[in-house]
């Protein structure tokens, strides 16, 4: 673990308990006002068992930065020094929106969860494209994806994901497609087979031709098999790089949290167990043939592990480091590598697949 994550966490330590009463929305602006002065990353925690091929690009460690935390790519420059192997901005929509009114994402800290209606707040592609254009011409040791979302009031959305491809596509290492978010009204039926299939086309036409980039799909975990089924075929008919497993849940289990009863997407702990089997439907649907990228409820290096053994061939977290602090990034990578030892794997990347929980 670096020392840069090891002093940023003891410097968290102090201030969680303040953090965790102040309004999650206004305490996450401060933390990106915080990190954007920051200097440029310059180098990937990284060593010869967590560097990882995936999608055809090059990855220094699995771990990733859940889109999310950094909607408008303000801080992606500095993400690295905590340890992440990628950084994934957005969601980003063609035209910049307010999203939902406020409140609108709240910490419930006896649950280690939080529940978020933001509604795709963004200040759209265009002003991102210039900070991203800049970090390009500068340089980021680890890959950059770039979630993509429509509009909330979008007459066409499919329209709006070509329109987000053409846009942001020329500046990613990734693209993705996030059609899971339940914040946005009727998004997820774009998950049903037909609609899936034209929006994916769209994309695929708006692709740069000289450099077309890989996508990703992000989906829901609040998926029937047959669902299942049929993105897997989706998603394997249309060549598509990676399927992101999963976006946040509208389930409610037991919570007990002042909070719970809120509207929104769950995330965090109590979205782990739903998330690590959401995983393990995706891998048996293909039969191992598509790429998986694991996200949900990830809190320590022993859950990552279940997730690669289950099938993901990369992970994302973001919620958890509301309470694990943010250089769990970090822990999870080193964490990984001592696994990959434990169970008698070179690289961390053999493992992906191989049965077992963690």
């Amino acid at each position: 673990m670096s020392l840069f994550a090891s002093a940023t966490d003891a410097a968290y330590a102090l201030v969680r308990p303040i953090v965790q009463v102040t309004d999650g929305e206004a305490a996450h602006n401060l933390t990106l006002n915080a990190l954007q002065p920051l200097p440029r990353a310059r180098r990937a925690l990284t060593s010869p068992a967590l560097a990882t091929e995936f999608a055809g690009l090059h990855f220094p460690n699995p771990v990733g930065l859940a889109p999310g935390f950094d909607k408008d790519a303000r801080v992606a420059h500095a993400m690295p020094h905590f340890g992440f192997g990628f950084v994934e901005v957005g969601t980003l929509t063609p035209l910049p929106q307010d999203g939902n009114p406020r409140p609108r994402l709240f910490r419930l800290v006896e649950d280690r969860a939080v529940i978020n209606r933001m509604g795709f707040n963004n200040g759209g592609q265009a002003k991102a494209a210039d900070r991203i254009a800049c970090l390009r011409r500068y340089g980021l040791p680890v890959p950059l994806g770039i979630n993509i979302g429509a509009n909330k009031d979008s007459a066409d959305r499919i329209a709006d994901y070509a329109k987000g491809t053409e846009a942001m596509a020329p500046l990613a290492d990734y693209l993705t497609v996030n059609i899971s978010s339940p914040n946005t009204p009727g998004l997820r039926a774009l998950q049903d087979k037909g609609a899936l299939e034209a929006l994916l086309d769209g994309v695929a036409a708006a692709q740069p031709v000289d450099s077309p980039k890989p996508v990703f799909l992000k989906v829901a975990p609040d998926l029937e098999p047959a669902d299942i089924d049929d993105i897997v075929g989706v998603a394997l008919d249309k060549g598509l790089a990676a399927v992101i497993v999963s976006n946040t849940t509208i389930v409610r289990p037991a919570l007990t949290s002042r909070h719970a009863a809120e509207a929104g997407g769950l995330s965090g702990a109590p979205l782990a167990d739903l998330a690590l089997q959401r995983v393990k439907d995706f891998r048996a649907a293909s039969g191992g043939r598509l790429p998986l990228v694991a996200a949900g409820g990830i809190a320590s290096p022993e859950q990552a592990w279940g997730r690669i053994r289950a099938g993901a061939g990369l992970v994302q977290i973001y919620s958890a480091m509301v309470y694990e602090g943010p250089g769990l990034a970090a822990r999870i990578a080193s964490g990984l590598e001592r696994l990959a030892i434990r169970d008698g794997f070179a690289r961390v990347g053999d493992a992906v697949g191989t049965g077992g929980s963690g």
